[in-house]
């Protein structure tokens, strides 16, 4: 092609759009003849932008405007086309009426030879009075005002309609155009794709610049090669998979934001060339990543060539972001699974409180869906539920579908914090944590479980996490300032957070202060996120130091050495063991020391019994009681049988010694006979 033998005649709707339309004409070195060629190009273009080429004289329109007459007819409206016989004979197969201010088709009669009829840039509103050009194959109705396709059903020969920028507000009435090899649409006011899935053989399809919002209905657009949809509202993309030949989709400035919605043109096969530039979706880190590495077939990315190592960093990428995505969708089930087990933990709790009606019995079962050992998910969280084991698909559909309602317990661990919720999460602390993971939690929070429960496994946590500083109490029970007394036995409390749900203690004015009281040897430093202050200490003391010195001189010895631990034991005996001695003989600093281990042994007395321990040794007690009294019973039966005995003796003695007596003197009366008898005894024995 030669620069400057050619002008558009579709040219601004290119310019505006670039719809890739175009109608060239192609000017004759002779003045005096003219050389008319028309030629449809069925074969590829060798640019995007080019899809139709028409080869016509330069100076064809104008030639034609001086030989075309409208004359008025007997039809109200309704011009009526007349050519001269030469202008017949010359531009037999073609007739241009551009920018001739029509408001509606003139009568064309005589011109059944007509292939291309140009209406461009005019005012017409109604396809009408072409019906009988059977033999047309190129209408340009480009730039009107035309409402609804109409008037078009006995062109069965035609190949292209241009139909941009105009007022249609959907495809119709397209039945008949099987023929049809390009179809353009835009700059129209379309909102849906519909109607097309007849034309077999259209190669080119133009809805640039219209109200769609989605891409489907395309199924039976065999032939289609180029798809236009620059400048619509599209927010999802179907059916683009089901082209197969396909090649170049133009989806610029859309309001696509996720690969998601145009997944499917992963599937296709076919296309080469594709834009995105201009969607919320571009501006992505992950965009050309993404795209390249689900659309291995694009040559062209955004008028772009993509190359070689472009695909390679791509891929890459990809599998990062693939990885990234995997474990952000596990995170999310895992967080969905906590939370649901959450608020089994909590409704199985409000139904022990009798705080809502039992609904669900069944809640009550404690499932084996907790963990058997505590995981560490890159350092940061552990989660109380099974790994996904399998593919990714079958790994978190298998999770999801996993979702129990009935899990009744929760173990987690969230960096420096261990979260215990209900009662069988304390089982957890029986596990073999490891070293690593054992000492890093510093913080310890339980909740909807019952103190006195907790009271129990206070041993093993001060053994199983030795750095535990902090102690978080959430809907526990804590229900009297007494409790407080089991914590003394912890290794160190640094803060202690109480949580007014679920815990009336709090109610109580004096209750920070009991606690920095009964737990002083900690020097606690935070309750309830608020600092402790010197004062605070002081007034503590003040509140509740005559109430552990009562306590402690009023137990007996034998009762106070039983409450108190071994440690505390020597303490006590050292105190007994100085008591008594005169104040010179021991040094200010001793004094000093048995002040503060008397102060220490006070506090001690100060002891908590779990309901559950009180009951036990309300048995225990009970069985002692039994066994004593069935022990005295048997003595006092013994010793009665043995007073009666005694008294039935005392009645036969006297008569038991006269026989006695008696016997004795008639044995010795003959007393030859009687050293005999006793001589035979000893020998006889012998």
């Amino acid at each position: 092609m030669i620069p400057g033998k050619y002008r558009s005649v579709s040219g601004r709707a290119a310019n505006n759009v670039n719809c890739g339309l175009h109608l060239v004409i192609q000017t004759s070195s002779l003045p005096e003849k003219s050389k008319v060629e028309f030629k449809l190009n069925k074969e590829t273009p060798s640019f995007s932008g080019r899809l139709l080429q028409h080869d016509l004289e330069r100076n064809y329109s104008s030639r034609q405007g001086d030989h075309i007459h409208l004359a008025s007819s007997s039809m109200p409206s309704f011009p009526i086309l007349q050519r001269s016989s030469e202008e017949k004979i010359l531009y037999s197969d073609r007739l241009t009426l551009e920018r001739q201010k029509l408001t509606v088709c003139p009568i064309i009669d005589g011109e059944e030879h007509l292939r291309l009829l140009n209406f461009q840039h005019n005012f017409i509103t109604r396809i009408q009075n072409i019906s009988n050009l059977q033999r047309l194959i190129f209408l340009d109705l480009y730039d009107n005002q035309i409402e609804e396709i109409s008037g078009l059903s006995t062109l069965r020969s035609l190949r292209v309609l241009l139909l941009g920028k105009n007022r249609i507000k959907r495809i119709s009435n397209l039945e008949n155009l099987k023929s049809l090899d390009v179809l353009d649409l835009h700059g129209n006011q379309i909102t849906k794709i519909e109607n097309v899935s007849h034309l077999c053989d259209l190669r080119v399809l133009n809805l640039a610049r219209n109200l769609l919002s989605h891409v489907d209905n395309l199924s039976g657009l065999d032939s289609l090669t180029e798809l236009n949809l620059r400048h619509n509202q599209i927010t999802f993309v179907r059916d683009v998979d089901n082209l197969p030949c396909l090649q170049r989709l133009f989806l610029s400035f859309n309001n696509i934001s996720t690969f998601e919605s145009v997944c499917c043109l992963a599937d296709s096969s076919s296309l080469s060339d594709i834009t995105f530039d201009g969607n919320p979706i571009a501006q992505e880190s992950w965009y050309k990543h993404t795209i390249l590495q689900n659309m291995m077939q694009l040559r062209q990315l955004d008028m772009k060539r993509v190359t070689e190592e472009e695909r390679r960093i791509a891929s890459v990428v990809a599998k990062k972001e693939e990885e990234k995505k995997r474990e952000s969708h596990k995170q999310s089930l895992l967080k969905e699974k906590k939370r649901l087990t959450i608020n089994n933990v909590a409704r199985k709790w409000d139904l022990q409180q009798n705080r809502i009606p039992n609904i669900a019995p069944n809640q009550d079962r404690k499932v084996s869906d907790s963990p058997q050992d505590p995981s560490q998910l890159h350092g940061s969280t552990v989660s109380a539920f099974p790994e996904e084991t399998g593919s990714l698909d079958s790994g978190l559909n298998n999770t999801l579908q996993g979702l129990s309602v009935t899990d009744t317990h929760l173990v987690e661990v969230d960096g420096d914090t261990l979260s215990l919720y209900g009662s069988g999460a304390l089982e957890s602390l029986d596990r073999n944590w490891s070293v690593q993971t054992a000492g890093m939690v510093t913080t310890v929070s339980f909740t909807f479980i019952e103190f006195d429960e907790i009271v129990q496994v206070l041993p093993k946590l001060k053994i199983k996490f030795p750095n535990s500083l902090h102690l978080k109490f959430k809907e526990t029970n804590l229900v009297m300032l007494q409790q407080f007394n089991a914590l003394a036995q912890l290794r160190r409390v640094d803060q202690l957070t109480i949580d007014p749900q679920g815990n009336p203690v709090v109610n109580f004015t004096l209750w920070k202060y009991y606690v920095l009281f009964r737990l002083s040897h900690f020097s606690m430093q935070k309750i309830n996120g608020t600092e402790v202050t010197q004062n605070d200490m002081i007034m503590a003391e003040r509140l509740f130091g005559i109430l552990a010195h009562v306590a402690s001189s009023e137990l007996p010895q034998y009762r106070l050495i039983s409450i108190l631990g071994d440690v505390r034991k020597k303490q006590f005996r050292y105190l007994l063991e100085t008591k008594g001695k005169k104040p010179g003989l021991v040094n200010e600093e001793n004094s000093d020391s048995k002040r503060l281990v008397g102060e220490n042994t006070n506090r001690a007395t100060l002891n908590y019994t779990t309901r559950d321990f009180y009951n036990e040794r309300l048995e225990e007690i009970k069985e002692k009681k039994k066994f004593c009294k069935m022990y005295m019973e048997d003595l006092v039966k013994e010793a009665t049988e043995i007073n009666m005995k005694n008294e039935a003796l005392q009645k036969l003695w006297p008569q038991m010694f006269i026989e006695l007596v008696r016997d004795a003197v008639i044995e010795i009366r003959n007393k030859n006979s009687y050293m005999k008898l006793c001589l035979q005894q000893i020998t006889d024995q012998k």
